[in-house]
């Protein structure tokens, strides 16, 4: 019998170059099959093989690390030659059923995977490793674990919609930061993030005052917005009757120079 798709499997694993320099090895590597935690190249070899087999499989670059490589170790291009036991494979265990540190350490490691290939500019695997840590990071709503797990469920949110942006996915990402914001209300990257998104939809009076309460909370940030239209953002009510096109305007001061890092 060989895994099946869903399934979670470990592997014994070890990846050399062609010179016969290790890059990868993992005496106990475990995924789940179709989840993208790893390359094709092992999902589609873990797929064909029984139980206790051990496997030499020549991978091509475009099934593992492709035209990027993956810095230090693997240039661009480069085929990666495998040694694999399957060691064991059983039904994906509900997340519900593991241990609150376990769901944070795997969701993390999802997170972690879907920052990977947001850094390769590959949106749509980065978007789908967030949600797969997002379900990961699920909780009985026992109040106790929704506090423990809820700055992990922010950072996966908070990636999430960068990815949706990338994809042009806009109402999805204005879900993605009003999620974080519900649990995180004053989290000052969903909050220019959602005042952008509502700019962009025409929505320019919560646009705006979603902003002010940003900037707000952090103050510094003003010390870097220059004037592109004479004026900067301010967090104050001072202007009451500015009109919506200079709020417009005062919105992409503010936004134009704000960058964000994956968390």
């Amino acid at each position: 019998m060989t895994p099946a798709w869903g399934q979670e499997v470990t592997l014994k694993m070890q990846g050399v170059l062609e010179d016969r320099t290790v890059v990868e090895k993992d005496c106990k590597l475990v995924f789940i099959i179709g989840e993208g935690d790893v390359n094709q190249a092992l999902e589609e070899c873990a797929i064909s093989m029984m139980q206790g087999e051990i496997a030499l499989l020549l991978a091509d670059s475009q099934y593992t690390y492709g035209h990027l490589g993956r810095e230090p170790d693997i240039p661009a291009w480069a085929p990666l030659l495998y040694q694999l036991q399957l060691l064991d494979f059983r039904e994906k265990p509900d997340p519900l059923s593991l241990p609150i540190p376990e769901r944070i350490r795997i969701g993390n490691q999802k997170r972690e995977r879907g920052n990977f290939y947001f850094q390769r500019e590959e949106y749509s695997m980065a978007a789908q490793a967030y949600c797969m840590a997002l379900d990961m990071l699920t909780t009985r709503t026992y109040e106790e674990e929704e506090e423990e797990v809820n700055d992990y469920r922010v950072k996966c949110l908070n990636n999430l919609a960068a990815a949706q942006l990338k994809l042009g996915q806009f109402d999805e990402a204005l879900h993605s930061s009003r999620d974080v914001l519900f649990l995180d209300p004053q989290n000052v990257k969903a909050l220019f993030r959602k005042g952008k998104l509502l700019s962009d939809r025409g929505e320019y009076e919560e646009a705006m005052e979603t902003l002010k309460k940003a900037l707000k909370l952090e103050p510094s940030t003003k010390s870097c917005l220059e004037p592109v239209h004479g004026h900067k953002v301010t967090h104050t009510h001072t202007h009451t009757h500015t009109p919506s096109s200079n709020k417009v305007n005062q919105h992409y001061t503010l936004w134009r120079f704000m960058t964000f890092k994956k968390q």
